[in-house]
Formats: structure tokens, C-alpha cells, sequence
């Protein structure tokens, strides 16, 4: 049985999968830089840097949650993220709370200005994705994001401190 006749939903060997996957991070290298290049012109329009944004999209998914919470779900170091969080603070975008939790880490808390500013940036974002070709299907994307999610499970290990 040659490749052509393999089933195309067969699991892949190991090299197969090795080769594949390269591929793949090599597309994620490519798309990531140009899509930063795109954040980052939008950050001359709305004065957000690519940081901030991120924060400011946590805040927004997930609600108010500490530094130490952000640098690990974002895989970023506590001293980024604060940095980060610090500028927002300044553009009054988020704020600190008191963290009933735990005295000596704040919670932090997007504002009004700082929701206001996310769904800017996200409907700006939003209208440009829908550009993406291709007659992409529900299941197509589905595939991608387990794809990715396998991927990213390789490096869970990884520590970012």
C-alpha cells in the first residue's frame, strides 16, 4: 500500500506526523509575524500595543483574574504581563481590586474605557477575518483548532519564567 492508498483518516506514523507538523509551524511562524505586523499597525490607529491587547482580550473572556493568572494562561512572565497590565492602568483601561483571595495580588479588573477599547480593536479585527477565502466549513476549523490544541499540549511543559 503506497501513500495514495492510505486511508486519508488513518492516523499518521510518527515521521509522517514529525514532517506534518513541521509544516504547520512553519505556516503558524509565517502567519503570526504577518498577523503581529497587522496588530501593530492598528496600534498606531488605536494606540494599543500588542501586549496590551492581549491583557485587555483576557480581561474581557475570562473577567477580572490576577498577573500570576494571566502570565500562565497567556505562557508570558509575571514581569511582561505586569508591565503590560501597568500601561493599561496608565490609559485607565483596567485597575487594580482588591483580591479577597489573597492580600498581596490584586485582581485585575478591565474598565469601561478598556471594553470600549477591546471592541474597537475586535470588530476591526473581526471585519478583516471575515475576509479569510477558501469556503472554509465548521468541521474545517474544528480540525484546525484540535490540530493546534495537540500542538500546543507538546509544550505545556515548557516554563516560562
Amino acid at each position: 500500500m503506497n501513500d495514495d492508498d492510505a486511508p486519508r483518516d488513518a492516523p499518521l506514523s510518527p515521521d509522517e506526523l514529525g514532517d506534518r507538523v513541521s509544516e504547520v509551524f512553519d505556516l503558524i511562524g509565517a502567519l503570526y509575524r504577518r498577523g503581529l505586523r497587522k496588530v501593530e499597525q492598528g496600534e498606531q490607529v488605536e494606540g494599543v500595543s500588542v501586549g496590551v491587547r492581549s491583557v485587555l482580550v483576557l480581561l474581557r473572556r475570562y473577567g477580572s483574574m490576577t498577573v500570576p493568572q494571566m502570565g500562565r494562561i497567556m505562557a508570558l512572565t509575571r514581569q511582561f504581563v505586569q508591565r503590560m497590565v501597568n500601561d493599561a492602568v496608565a490609559e485607565g483601561w483596567v485597575e487594580a481590586i482588591p483580591n479577597p483571595a489573597h492580600q498581596r495580588s490584586s485582581l485585575i479588573r478591565i474598565t469601561k474605557a478598556g471594553e470600549t477599547m477591546i471592541d474597537t480593536i475586535l470588530e476591526r479585527e473581526h471585519a478583516l477575518n471575515r475576509q479569510v477565502g477558501g469556503d472554509l466549513t465548521e468541521a474545517e476549523l474544528r480540525s484546525c483548532v484540535r490540530v493546534l490544541k495537540e500542538m500546543l499540549k507538546t509544550f505545556d511543559h515548557v516554563d516560562v519564567e
